[in-house]
């Protein structure tokens, strides 16, 4: 039988045990390679079958368990200036800046100056309709000031199923590319 070895994956703040390789053997279960193939390609080949997926998932269920502490998000620090950010927009209610991890080639973050109690979208009230308007509103003049108002995304992550990793409520303006659907 073959020695198996475990090795641990790195993203962002988490490791995540990811992958059980064959010593002994030239290749790893369901995988057919030639008996030529160089084993740093079966490496490679098996480590791109990991899901980078599953660090941001892990991250949101952390993030959800603290999610209604009270305590300060990065988002909260971002708006005290405590954070340095790239702002794109801002009014009185209202911050708009980019984000440090682009899924496209413009993503912005819009979020709520005030929290209130609008962790996420699925916890608002009839008290958060003006907010909510402001933010979609705000959304539509960072597609014009980043001149993609006539194709972009908007989207909300709620919850850990959905991947929210910040319980701020946040919209994200996706665009400056062709965009697929459906988008996961």
């Amino acid at each position: 039988m073959a020695a198996m070895n475990s090795i641990t994956l790195l993203r962002g703040p988490l490791s995540v045990r990811a992958i059980n390789f064959f010593k002994a053997s030239n290749r790893a279960p369901g995988i057919s390679l030639s008996p030529l193939a160089p084993r740093p390609l079966l490496f490679r080949r098996i480590l791109s079958s990991v899901s980078a997926t599953s660090d941001e998932e892990a991250a949101a269920k952390a993030a959800a368990i603290n999610a209604d502490c009270g305590a300060p998000t990065i988002f909260d620090k971002i708006i005290a200036k405590e954070i340095p950010s790239t702002i794109v927009y801002e009014d009185e209610s209202v911050l708009a800046f980019r984000d440090i991890n682009p899924q496209a080639p413009v993503h912005v973050l819009v979020i709520p100056k005030l929290r209130d109690g609008l962790t996420e979208l699925g916890k608002a009230k009839k008290t958060h309709e003006e907010i909510l308007g402001r933010l979609l509103y705000a959304a539509k003049i960072v597609a014009e000031k980043e001149g993609i108002v006539d194709g972009f995304r908007v989207v909300i992550n709620n919850g850990p199923s959905a991947c929210q990793a910040v319980y701020h409520l946040h919209l994200h303006v996706l665009g400056g590319r062709q965009l697929k659907w459906p988008p996961g």
